[in-house]
């Protein structure tokens, strides 16, 4: 990952986890806690893909793990946005834009609910049982109704800065630069364009020859 992409990510990260700690978790909502973690994994794998999002659900995840008042095993919920971070980085659209809040929104609720089931089953793999005394259906309900409702204030607004970053010049490198100038004419279609403007250039050029012509012919008639 390159350096703003880094930069970014971690800030964002950090920005959520406080977010997430000091605020989001003491509004004592019925169920499970609005995931602002999860949220901005989702936005920045959506832009970075499946290995920037993986590597970015790990150190989310475990500064998570890490951030108090964990009551967990380090390293469980790195494990759980790893997953999340790569599967979503899979649905990347190809130049990181979406057309339609529809694919965003279905991946939000398919992690929300993704993200519930990983964790208690992995809880469940070194013997902790919380989960079904607080009940995994309203946790699964919960935490896909609150993420989904925050999201469209989240998801947008960091694949926004995401994209931004990506495309800073300055963290570009000259040879990059050129590679891109290169992929966007032929994308684009500029040679074409120039083509088809040279030839329209040739025609108006020739039409003014023969116009300059007639114009001469008409004046040795007279």
């Amino acid at each position: 990952m390159r350096f703003n992409r880094m930069l970014l990510s971690t800030t964002l990260v950090i920005v959520a986890l406080v977010v997430q700690v000091s605020i989001l978790a003491r509004l004592h909502l019925p169920g499970a806690v609005p995931d602002l973690v999860l949220l901005t994994v989702l936005g920045l794998a959506l832009v970075y893909g499946h290995v920037g999002g993986a590597l970015i659900g790990f150190g989310a995840g475990l500064l998570a793990d890490l951030a108090p008042p964990a009551d967990h095993a380090a390293g469980r919920y790195a494990l759980v946005l790893c997953v999340i971070g790569y599967l979503a980085g899979l649905v990347k659209p190809d130049n990181g834009q979406v057309r339609s809040a529809t694919g965003p929104m279905a991946v939000v609720v398919a992690a929300a609910v993704g993200t519930t089931l990983l964790y208690a089953g992995v809880g469940a793999l070194v013997g902790d049982t919380a989960a079904r005394h607080v009940g995994l259906p309203g946790l699964l309900f919960t935490a896909a109704l609150y993420d989904l409702l925050l999201a469209p204030f989240v998801v947008p607004g960091i694949m926004a800065l995401a994209r931004r970053a990506d495309n800073d010049p300055l963290a570009e490198t000259t040879s990059a630069k050129a590679a891109d100038v290169s992929t966007g004419w032929l994308s684009s279609g500029t040679g074409l364009r120039i083509g088809s403007q040279r030839g329209g250039l040739r025609m108006k050029a020739a039409k003014s020859r023969v116009a300059r012509a007639g114009r001469i012919k008409g004046v040795k008639r007279l």
